[in-house]
């Protein structure tokens, strides 16, 4: 499964509906309790994380990444993306452990892509 978390429901929508395009189950998460749930429910391949989700998006990375985290845990690929403009949140994604950090022009001309990848990985 791959979670996202999205700042807004055109990307939420986008999302669920290219994954269901492509066959990749993708579920959002909100919260970090919703997290929680959803790492207890089935194995994440991956977490999807918009930076403009405020201190949502920089939750989940530090509780991905941070001491609480079981080595499964830590083994999901974190994606964030951004406008390019956000230079420091982006710069900040990739210095808290983002497996890759894009724009969101390059999120979203690749969106279709990664979910296929990541589905498969």
């Amino acid at each position: 499964m791959i979670l996202y978390a999205a700042a807004d429901l055109l990307w939420a929508t986008r999302i669920k509906a290219t994954g269901e395009k492509v066959g990749t189950p993708c579920r959002p998460v909100r919260s970090l309790e919703m997290l929680e749930l959803r790492l207890k429910d089935e194995p994440v391949r991956a977490v999807l994380l918009d930076l403009e989700t405020d201190e949502l998006a920089f939750a989940i990375m530090d509780r991905l990444r941070g001491d609480r985290a079981s080595d499964p845990e830590r083994a999901i690929t974190l994606i964030a993306w951004g406008p390019h403009v956000l230079v420091d949140q982006l710069a900040e994604a990739r210095a808290r452990g983002c497996d890759r950090v894009l724009t969101r022009g390059q999120f979203a001309n690749g969106l279709a892509e990664l979910l296929v990848q990541l589905h498969a990985a």
